[in-house]
């Protein structure tokens, strides 16, 4: 089946004029800052069509003449044209917001005909916009939004659903065309992972595309910390929740969530395309914290940190090597571990640091070159 991207027009592939937000002259046009080579690569390198949606309040009355309008439109759609990128299909709503014409974005009436009749795949493709208005399109036509959010509050009067309602519909949200392509050419890095067994209940969620944002509870306060340390330093979003038996031990708690973030690392990772693949070093205070990771299928790790303590907050230092051995295994990654230093919180505290910056420099995709990183053509 075919798959579209519904492309709002000002705000997305140009800038909308701040004054009047009405694109009526040839002075007034200027391009979304990257539009011209991501938009380029992904019409080259994908196979969504790409369909300009568009609401022109009042096109064609003497507020907006269509002269005015056809102006800056043609010369858009020849510059566009000039770059390799031909819009499949143009849908223009010219109705007023208080007209709630069934035409007018979000609602859906310029797609019922030709794109929702069973001929796309709209559970894969997706609406590209800057307004609260466009990820409501999505979420109407079943279809996933990419929000090109810069924190205003365009066409909230316009929504019939709440904000909350929306976030699920929503892949990405960036002000980078650059972040849009990475999204569409080597896919969606988002995973979630339930594994429950007669010891403990685990739920993890993660976005390797995220900003950092974490929520960890399993029950041991410095487990928690360190897992925190995880999504910060590394860029990550990370939900962690976990119900162990913390009545008999921490064993099973500490092995079994770093068993299900290992798979969780797996199946976000994809098909790797285009990502660094290897991954640092790092010094906290008096210790020097060496982790080296390459997520290239095969597990092993090597492990050169001692420790003295029984204990590290609520979690037994015996167990450290267990998580990242466990890890390891079901992420299929290579781990090379070493720290030195006096102080064993800080130690253990740098080696998660330290596989949190590896991770960050490993999954980083070049979008240079979107190809997979290895001479045997697999990882």
């Amino acid at each position: 089946m075919k798959k579209a991207l519904f492309i709002d027009r000002d705000g997305t592939l140009v800038i909308e004029p701040p004054v009047d937000y009405q694109l009526d002259s040839l002075e007034k046009l200027e391009f979304y800052p990257g539009v011209f080579r991501w938009l380029g690569e992904i019409v080259r390198k994908t196979d969504f069509e790409i369909v300009m949606v568009s609401n022109q309040d009042g096109l064609g009355t003497d507020s907006f003449p269509e002269e005015d309008f056809l102006a800056p439109q043609n010369a858009m759609l020849k510059a566009f044209e000039n770059e390799g990128i031909k819009f499949d299909d143009i849908l223009i709503d010219k109705t007023f917001p208080q007209d709630n014409a069934p035409t007018r974005k979000p609602r859906t009436g310029l797609l019922e005909k030709k794109y929702m009749s069973g001929q796309y795949d709209l559970a894969n493709s997706y609406v590209i916009g800057d307004r609260i208005t466009d990820v409501e399109l999505a979420k109407n036509i079943g279809a996933k939004a990419i929000w090109i959010n810069h924190e205003n509050k365009k066409g909230l009067k316009e929504i019939a659903s709440k904000i909350d309602e929306l976030k699920g519909f929503i892949a990405i949200e960036t002000t980078d065309w650059k972040d849009i392509y990475l999204h569409l050419a080597a896919g969606e890095r988002k995973y979630s992972v339930q594994r429950n067994t007669k010891e403990t209940e685990i739920s993890i969620d993660i976005d390797l595309d995220g900003t950092g944002t974490s929520d960890v509870k399993t029950g041991l306060g410095f487990f928690d910390h360190m897992l925190e340390q995880i999504a910060k330093h590394s860029g990550i979003n990370l939900k962690i929740h976990v119900k162990g038996d913390l009545e008999i031990d921490e064993h099973h708690t500490i092995e079994d969530t770093a068993l299900a973030l290992g798979e969780a690392f797996k199946k976000a990772l994809g098909n790797k395309i285009g990502i660094e693949r290897y991954g640092y070093a790092l010094p906290m205070d008096d210790c020097l914290c060496q982790v080296s990771l390459d997520f290239g299928g095969r597990p092993w790790i090597v492990w050169e940190a001692d420790f003295k303590r029984e204990m590290i907050g609520e979690m037994p230092t015996e167990m450290f090597f267990h998580f990242f051995k466990s890890f390891s295994d079901t992420a299929q990654a290579n781990l090379n571990i070493k720290a030195e230093g006096e102080n064993e919180h800080h130690k253990i505290e740098g080696i998660f640091k330290a596989l949190a910056r590896a991770i960050k420099m490993a999954i980083r995709r070049d979008s240079e070159h979107l190809v997979l990183p290895s001479t045997e053509g697999t990882l």
